[in-house]
């Protein structure tokens, strides 16, 4: 198991998601799959269906955009 992206909120969306693949994932471009939308600031956490990336907000961080 991979380790997981650790995101700021200034990383998220105005939404609060972020979109796998991710240049913050190091992907390569020959190494990707259709984007997919993952909400992080509802659980703090989410993981790509495809891939099985984590991304999750760094400990302490806090994602209070629109909600």
């Amino acid at each position: 198991m991979s380790t997981p992206i650790e995101l700021l909120a200034a990383d998220l969306n105005h939404q609060g998601g972020v979109f796998c693949p991710s240049s913050k994932a190091d992907m390569k471009i020959w190494n990707t799959h259709p984007k997919v939308y993952l909400d992080v600031a509802k659980t703090g956490e989410g993981k790509c269906p495809y891939c099985g990336t984590v991304y999750k907000l760094k400990a302490g961080e806090h994602f209070g955009g629109g909600h």
